[in-house]
């Protein structure tokens, strides 16, 4: 059902709460072709309404002759900012940057980062984002998780299905992702809650089964039938079974890129609000499926780049497949049960 206007300025003033805007601050609502106009309409009255100085900063899309989707995901590189000083100026000189048109995986948003600017991507449909509205108890959830994946030094992920996964970790930092932007510097997205690292380069090993249920992004899927990984040396080095696997392999090989087949980023979902089933209620281009990705107790692995965790690697694909009852253990300490999160133990 549709979300009526109070309740998403409501929403908007809670995140932005959150976040720590101030009176005077300045805001700048990054829209595109793609924006989603209830969304624009309430940012705009709920920042003035808390008295922030506001701008918007609407760019034409990019890279459409070389996506085979529509998704802002679907192609990773050249964006909008690119060689665009005017553009990126202004960002640079805003407290806060509203993305509502999905600016990510570029040297531009970590030079605007950099500077100061806080950037809150939010690009799901209304009713998504009021139902997923974040918390300051997902912010502690979401570090707990964090902190756990610091202190480890191995992340094991197994399944019925058959996945058995080795990562090894600590060459790149652990990353929360809790739906609001509270510190100078840092980029979240809204709707979110889930906790990630990126495998030592080249490091990781083993098998991966997609099975049936299991969910495929950006082509916004559930498998009907399992796809196997065999991962060597940080990468996807065969991936097979039947016509899914065909399309994956397919897709993935129209970049043109070794690099779209490494492992990039680990972690697993932690959002009670998000849902698993939600992604067959919504046709493909209105969602950017963050219920399938942030749903608790998934295990969320990628393909693609690693230069979002500080990595050298960047690809122009980039896929991302959370995987329902598996088992991730951290150190040999599971954390997520067979699809199931399992709390840390305060024992002092």
């Amino acid at each position: 059902m549709p979300i009526s206007d109070y309740q998403l300025v409501e929403a908007w003033k809670e995140v932005l709460t959150l976040s720590r805007l101030e009176p005077g601050q300045s805001v700048t609502i990054l829209t595109g072709a793609a924006t989603h106009p209830q969304t624009l309409a309430c940012a705009l009255i709920a920042t003035q309404s808390m008295g922030a100085i506001v701008n918007r900063l609407d760019l034409p899309p990019v890279n459409g002759e070389k996506a085979l989707s529509r998704d802002a995901l679907a192609y990773l590189g050249e964006t909008p900012l690119t060689g665009n000083h005017a553009a990126i100026a202004a960002l640079k000189a805003s407290d806060l940057v509203l993305d509502l048109m999905t600016l990510l995986f570029s040297p531009e948003q970590h030079e605007i980062l950099a500077s100061g600017t806080k950037i809150l991507l939010a690009v799901e449909p209304p009713e998504v984002l009021v139902r997923m509205t974040p918390t300051l108890a997902d912010r502690t959830r979401v570090l707990a998780a964090t902190k756990r994946i610091e202190n480890a030094r191995e992340m094991r992920v197994t399944s019925a299905a058959g996945t058995d996964l080795t990562c090894p970790m600590g060459e790149f930092a652990a990353i929360a992702e809790y739906g609001f932007v509270d510190a100078p510097g840092r980029w979240d997205h809204w709707p979110s809650g889930f906790a990630l690292t990126f495998p030592d380069e080249g490091g990781a090993n083993g098998r991966i089964v997609i099975d049936r249920g299991d969910i495929l992004l950006p082509q916004k899927r559930y498998c009907s039938e399992p796809i196997v990984l065999t991962v060597e040396a940080g990468y996807a080095r065969r991936i097979e079974g039947g016509v899914d696997a065909d399309l994956l392999r397919e897709y993935m090989a129209s970049f043109g890129d070794p690099e779209a087949f490494a492992i990039s980023h680990i972690g697993w979902g932690l959002q009670k609000r998000a849902y698993w089933s939600t992604l067959g209620l919504y046709d493909r281009e209105a969602t950017l499926g963050m219920d399938a990705r942030a749903f608790d107790g998934n295990f969320l692995f990628s393909l693609g780049p690693n230069n979002e965790g500080g990595g050298k690697r960047t690809t122009a694909c980039h896929i991302d497949v959370p995987l329902r009852r598996c088992t991730v253990a951290l150190d040999g300490v599971e954390v997520v049960r067979n699809g199931k999160t399992v709390e840390a133990r305060d024992d002092h």
